[in-house]
């Protein structure tokens, strides 16, 4: 927990005693929050943050954590889509089944989500990339649903390069202004707040229809 609200710090600390290596402990933090399913409590949207606050100072080079970063985010999403396509299938029943599990994993869901995203799936990769949690999820169902491997790897792309630039250039931007600097695990917070607001919004809107 101390680590999670408090990276910025950390990673000063990474800096100094590991010097470059720190890019390597930035890469595997975002390939694996995006690229394992059961990793989705690492931190993403703040990290990138925090990074970009780093940069600013000189202590990282920004073009450089930035071209990691994005390749980080486009290959954990492309090895879990590769995951949710090889073995998502698998995990379904042929038909509906009794229980909780035959409720959930049914044949007639994973239709339902190959239609979805027939229709929405690049808008839904795109926008995922911006909300924690499902953002680790979406590739593994995607997958799963099958849907087209090539229109996927573009809207990653897209959506990688969105969800880098944007984060790492708010913390370049805003990261070191003092308040900031001086609430950092409150400013993690309302970063992970802002970020579930859509789901949250999806979610009451579903209700009331």
């Amino acid at each position: 927990m101390d680590f999670l609200l408090h990276f910025d710090k950390h990673l000063l600390e990474f800096v100094g005693a590991y010097g470059s290596w720190v890019y390597g402990l930035l890469f595997a933090i975002i390939f694996a929050e995006t690229g394992f399913v059961v990793t989705p409590f690492l931190p993403g949207d703040s990290l990138l943050f925090a990074t970009g606050a780093l940069a600013a100072t000189g202590a990282l080079s920004i073009p450089l954590a930035f071209v990691l970063l994005a390749v980080a985010a486009f290959t954990g999403n492309a090895v879990n889509y590769a995951v949710g396509r090889l073995v998502g299938p698998r995990v379904f029943t042929a038909a509906p089944g009794t229980g909780i599990s035959g409720r959930l994993l049914n044949r007639d869901h994973l239709n339902r989500a190959h239609a979805f995203f027939e229709q929405y799936g690049g808008k839904a990769v795109v926008l995922s990339r911006f909300v924690p949690i499902v953002r680790t999820f979406l590739p593994f169902v995607a997958g799963a649903a099958r849907m087209a491997p090539h229109s996927f790897g573009f809207y990653n792309l897209i959506g990688a390069v969105s969800w880098v630039g944007i984060c790492l250039g708010a913390g370049v931007l805003f990261g070191n202004i003092p308040i900031v600097t001086q609430n950092f695990s409150l400013v993690t917070i309302g970063i992970v707040f802002v970020s579930v607001l859509p789901m949250v919004f999806e979610y009451l809107s579903r209700r009331r229809r």
